[in-house]
Formats: structure tokens, C-alpha cells, sequence
């Protein structure tokens, strides 16, 4: 039979071992913590990141709130193709990030006129007319200026999928590689809409 001394301490081993116990479980918790944050912050920073799209310039592609993931990674392998969407920093304020495509590369000459995008290169001196499937056929490409451009050796031309309401190379010019930020990877939300997105093979018109 116990005395009630006896049985204190009882109860106080009990609780000592408890709470032993518990901080045990909270010592491996922020240990699987700091190795899940070691492997995931590299790659968050590194690899993929969020972005939020804000505005209307590439409807009917993409729809302001929507959710991407964006591939960091990919240029570092491989340089930017044409219809690859991406996002870039704005080159007037590159604080700010735009999202677009790539229609034109470097060393290309683009030429705008009569609502065609023609692309001036090596394989094609006389032009080619970019068949353009995700512009709505009520969209209108509009030249701005003289609507040609030629671009450097680290040069690329962006435009909007929705024409009438972007600003783009036709406003400001091309994007240096050095500012492309990454590809357009994924559509993460809303989940009716998840899609992979892979890089475009153009027809000509």
C-alpha cells in the first residue's frame, strides 16, 4: 500500500515523463521542419516560383487572379522558343513583372502590318506570317510606329495574346534574356482549369 508521499511522487515521475515525452515529439517536429524547409526554400527560390496574373493583356490564355508556377529553371539549360510564355521584368521599371510571349527571337526582324505578325530570319528572308491559334479571331494585332523591329543577340519580342489591351515590345521595346524571369510551367488555380504548358509548334499562314 502507498503512502501518499509515495504516491505524489508517483504521479510526479508520471508527469515528468510525460511531459519528457512530449517535448521529444516537438524536438523531432522542428527537426522534420528545418530539413523540409532545407529542401523546399531552394527550390522555391530557385527552381519554381508563384505568380498571380493581374489584368487582362493575355485573355483568353490567362484571366487576371489566376494561379501559375513559373520554371526557373529551364533557361539555364536551354534559351527561351518562341511561344514560350513567360514572365520578365518590366524593362522600364524592373520592379515591376510582366507576363507575355515570346513571338520573336534573337537577331529576328518582327514587321506588324495589316494585323499579321511577320517574322524576318535566316531560314525565312522573305518573311513569315506567324499562324497565331490562341488570338480570337476578333482580335486585331495593331502596329505601333512603323511596327518593325530587329532585335540583338539577346533580344526578345513579347506580345499579349489579348493585342487590344496589352502593353508590350510594340510599346516599349524588346526584353533582354537577362531579365526573363522564367516559363510559365503550370496553372495552378483555379483547379477546374490545372494545365501543364508546353512550348507551341507555329504554322504558317
Amino acid at each position: 500500500m502507498q503512502t501518499d508521499t509515495e504516491q505524489q511522487n508517483t504521479e510526479n515521475q508520471e508527469n515528468e515523463s510525460g511531459f519528457k515525452e512530449l517535448g521529444l515529439f516537438v524536438w523531432d517536429l522542428v527537426k522534420v521542419l528545418i530539413i523540409a524547409m532545407a529542401i523546399i526554400l531552394p527550390i522555391r527560390y530557385a527552381v519554381a516560383q508563384p505568380f498571380i496574373v493581374s489584368g487582362s493583356s493575355m485573355e483568353p490564355t490567362f484571366y487576371s487572379g489566376e494561379y501559375l508556377i513559373i520554371n526557373e529553371w529551364t533557361y539555364h539549360f536551354d534559351n527561351p522558343q518562341r511561344g514560350d510564355v513567360v514572365v520578365f521584368k518590366y524593362p522600364k521599371d524592373t520592379s515591376q513583372y510582366f507576363i507575355k510571349r515570346i513571338i520573336a527571337l534573337p537577331g529576328e526582324k518582327v514587321k506588324i502590318e495589316e494585323d499579321k505578325v511577320i517574322i524576318y530570319n535566316k531560314e525565312y528572308p522573305n518573311g513569315w506570317v506567324l499562324d497565331e491559334t490562341y488570338i480570337p479571331a476578333s482580335d486585331t494585332t495593331l502596329p505601333v510606329g512603323d511596327g518593325t523591329t530587329t532585335l540583338g543577340s539577346d533580344e526578345y519580342y513579347v506580345l499579349g495574346d489579348n493585342r487590344l489591351a496589352s502593353s508590350d515590345s510594340r510599346f516599349w521595346g524588346p526584353v533582354p534574356k537577362h531579365d526573363i524571369i522564367g516559363k510559365v510551367f503550370i496553372r495552378a488555380f483555379p483547379f477546374s482549369d490545372l494545365k501543364k504548358f508546353e512550348t507551341i509548334e507555329y504554322g504558317a499562314k
